[in-house]
C-alpha cells in the first residue's frame, strides 16, 4: 500500500453529447442545455424510441490515422479521445513515470456493438469466409483498455470491468483499490460506450425501458419527475487519471480532487429490475462512507444515477433515504442524465467528472425537465437550474443490470 493510502485525481477527459472537452461539457451542464435530439446515426423509424444523446462533431482522425482507426470500434475511438485529454492534463507519460507502475481500466458495458452488428450482417449475407480477421478483437469490451495501454505504453494492471451501467464507476473504484494496495502508482480509469445501433436500441425498446417522447427530445429525459417514461440512450466516454498522493506531489501535478471512498454490492434480486427497497444500492453508499470515514451529513452533493425510468428513480430515492437518513432531505441531488441521456457503461465516468467539477467550482448542475413532483420521489433534486453552493464531498452512484451497485465519494482537493 502507498505510504499514505491516499488517491487523487490529476486529469479528466470527456466525449459526450454535450461536448467533447471537459470545459464544453461543464459549461453546457451549467447552462441546462440538452444534448438529446432525433436519432441520426441510422434510420430508426421502426423503433419506439427515435431520439438519443449522440456525440457530435467527433473526428477520430484528429487522434489516429484513418487506416489505424478502422482497426477499432467507435467505443475505442471515444476512449482514446477522452484519455488523451486526461493524460495531457495530468502531465502523465510512460517516460516521466515507470510505465510498469501505470495501469488502465477503461471499460464498456457492451463493447463494440456497432462492429458486432456489422459483422453479423456480413456473416448472414456473405458467409463466414468474408468475416474480417479483426472481428473478435474489434468488438470485445476489454479492447479499450488494451488499445490505451498500447497507445500510451502503460504496462501496469490492464483490465475491463463489465457491469452494465455501473461499468465506469466500478472501473474508477477498482483503480482506486489498485493504487491503494500498491499494484500501481497511477491509473487511467473510466468508461466508454457507443451502442447507438439498431441491435442495442431495439433490445432496450423491446424491454419498454426507453422514453417514447420522440416529438420532444430535449424534454424526454426527466429524472424523478412524475411523468418520466423511460431513459434516453446516449454515448460517449469519461476518463480520469488517478494516482497516489505521493506521486502527484512528487511530480508537481495539479490535484483536482481526492477519491476517498468506494462501495460496491449486489442486489441478488433480478436480471433487469432493481430491488424496489434499494437495499443493495444503500449498502454501496454506506460502504463508501465507511471507507472514507465520514458521516452522511458531511456530503455536499449527490450525482444520482437518475435514469428517468419509473423503477430506478423510485428505488434510488428509497435507497438514498436508507443510506443517508435524515440528511437525504437536506443534501442536493441531481441527475445530469436529464441533459446527456444515459451513456450506459460510460455514465459513471461522465458523472464523476461532473462531481469533480462541482467540487472545484462550487456549482451543482440541475436536474432539467423536473416539472411535476412525484410523491414517491420527494428529495431535493435541484430542479431546472444549477445551484451555487460550496461542495466539499460529492457522491456519485451507479447501478447496472444484474444488480450491480457502485458508489464513489470524491473530496475537494487537499
Amino acid at each position: 500500500m502507498s505510504a499514505s493510502g491516499r488517491v487523487v485525481v490529476t486529469g479528466m477527459g470527456v466525449v459526450s453529447p454535450l461536448g467533447n472537452t471537459v470545459a464544453a461539457f461543464w459549461s453546457n451542464l451549467l447552462a441546462g442545455r440538452s444534448g438529446i435530439g432525433p436519432l441520426t446515426r441510422f434510420d430508426g423509424s421502426a423503433l419506439r424510441c427515435r431520439i438519443a444523446g449522440e456525440v457530435k462533431d467527433f473526428d477520430i482522425t484528429a487522434y489516429l490515422p484513418e487506416k489505424e482507426a478502422r482497426r477499432f470500434d467507435r467505443f475505442c475511438h471515444y476512449a482514446l479521445a477522452a484519455s488523451l485529454q486526461a493524460v495531457t492534463q495530468a502531465g502523465l507519460s510512460a517516460t516521466s513515470v515507470d510505465p510498469e507502475r501505470i495501469g488502465v481500466v477503461v471499460s464498456s458495458g457492451v463493447g463494440g456493438l456497432e462492429s458486432m452488428q456489422e459483422n453479423t450482417r456480413v456473416l448472414l449475407e456473405r458467409g463466414v469466409g468474408r468475416l474480417s480477421p479483426l472481428t473478435v478483437p474489434i468488438m470485445i469490451p476489454d479492447m479499450a483498455s488494451g488499445m490505451l495501454s498500447i497507445q500510451f505504453g502503460f504496462q501496469g494492471p490492464n483490465l475491463a470491468v463489465v457491469t452494465a451501467c455501473a461499468s465506469a464507476t466500478h472501473s474508477i473504484g477498482e483503480a482506486y483499490w489498485m493504487i491503494r494496495r500498491g499494484d500501481a502508482d497511477a491509473m487511467l480509469a473510466g468508461g466508454t460506450e457507443a451502442g447507438l445501433v439498431a441491435l442495442g436500441l431495439g433490445g432496450f425498446a423491446s424491454m419498454r425501458a426507453l422514453s417514447t417522447r420522440n416529438d420532444d427530445p430535449e424534454h424526454a429525459s426527466r429524472p424523478f419527475d412524475r411523468d418520466r417514461d423511460g431513459f434516453v440512450p446516449a454515448e460517449g466516454a469519461g476518463v480520469l487519471v488517478l494516482e497516489s498522493l505521493e506521486l502527484a506531489q512528487t511530480r508537481g501535478a495539479e490535484i483536482l480532487a481526492e477519491l476517498v471512498g468506494y462501495g460496491l454490492t449486489g442486489d441478488a434480486y433480478h436480471i433487469t429490475a432493481p430491488d424496489p427497497e434499494g437495499r443493495g444500492a444503500a449498502r454501496s453508499v454506506r460502504l463508501a462512507l465507511a471507507r472514507a470515514g465520514v458521516e452522511a451529513a458531511e456530503i455536499s452533493y449527490v450525482n444520482a444515477h437518475g435514469t428517468s425510468t419509473p423503477l430506478n428513480d423510485q428505488m434510488e430515492t428509497t435507497a438514498l433515504k436508507a443510506a443517508l437518513g435524515a440528511a437525504a432531505y437536506r443534501i442536493p441531488i441531481s441527475s445530469t442524465k436529464s441533459m446527456t441521456g444515459h451513456a450506459l457503461g460510460a455514465a459513471g465516468g461522465l458523472e464523476s467528472v461532473a462531481c469533480i467539477q462541482a467540487l472545484r467550482h462550487g456549482v451543482i448542475p440541475g436536474t432539467m425537465n423536473y416539472q411535476t413532483p412525484d410523491p414517491g420521489c420527494d428529495l431535493d433534486y435541484v430542479p431546472n437550474a444549477c445551484r451555487e453552493l460550496p461542495v466539499r464531498l460529492a457522491l456519485n452512484v451507479s447501478f447496472g443490470f444484474g444488480g450491480h451497485n457502485a458508489a464513489l465519494l470524491f473530496k475537494k482537493a487537499p
